[in-house]
């Protein structure tokens, strides 16, 4: 469990909260329980030490708040939109015999020992966080699924994984599946358009033409001749009116 630094603020101004922010400390709050509620800051470079780790919403902390332990989980983060700084983060306070929800992150070991992903095979997550309803003395860091021996056409269910006593899924009723060992995706080449071949044929077409020797655009069609007939003969009739 990670352990925090805090002080108690008595801040009551938006003015009080930005000069605590420019010291470099977070300003927060604790909440839940019989108890009321704590104002609290702590120290920006210690707390984004602990938020750039792994599952921070789920994982409990232990705040030192000036001689006092105070067991919490984080719930809330607000960022600044500019910074991408933490501004302000909301506890909650952990009781003993309480029972809390919270989402799970999955975690997949042994990879490299499943026959299935040796053969080409792809494991498809399709949960990689579970929601689970949790005593807040035994509340799991992650959830853990054994990929060794499995094989193409796999399904990883809720029931196959070992959850720590009194915690259960909120989804209640069917035994819904985490991920499976699916076949490998083949690749089709796509066919080349119609159009290309067609022109290639005619480029061939004319190559042919030309290699052989033949006319393909000297010598008159049919009706070419037929009209340079009429035209010559139109030129014969009218040629005595000219004379006169």
């Amino acid at each position: 469990m990670n352990s925090l630094e805090a002080t108690i603020r008595n801040s009551k101004t938006k003015g009080d909260i930005n000069s605590l922010r420019q010291k470099g400390d977070v300003p927060a709050i604790i909440y839940g329980g019989t108890e009321e509620n704590e104002k609290i800051s702590l120290s920006k470079k210690q707390i984004k030490i602990l938020i750039d780790q792994e599952n921070f919403l789920s994982n409990m902390i232990t705040l030192n708040v000036e001689g006092k332990q105070i067991s919490v989980l984080p719930r809330d983060i607000s960022f600044d939109p500019i910074t991408d700084d933490p501004i302000h983060i909301d506890f909650l306070r952990i009781v003993k015999g309480g029972r809390i929800i919270l989402e799970i992150p999955v975690k997949f070991i042994n990879n490299e020992d499943s026959p299935g992903l040796k053969k080409g095979g792809v494991l498809n997550i399709v949960r990689r966080k579970v929601e689970l309803k949790c005593p807040t003395e035994n509340i799991p860091t992650e959830l853990v699924v054994d990929l060794q021996g499995l094989e193409i056409g796999t399904s990883i269910k809720i029931s196959s994984i070992k959850l720590p006593e009194n915690v259960k899924p909120t989804i209640q009723g069917r035994d819904f599946v985490i991920a499976t060992v699916a076949a490998p995706t083949v690749f089709k080449e796509p066919e080349k358009p119609a159009t290309e071949e067609g022109a290639e044929g005619a480029e061939g077409a004319t190559e042919g033409a030309e290699a052989t020797g033949t006319e393909t655009t000297d010598k008159p069609a049919e009706g070419d001749k037929e009209e340079k007939g009429k035209a010559d003969k139109t030129k014969e009739e009218k040629a005595p009116a000219e004379k006169k």
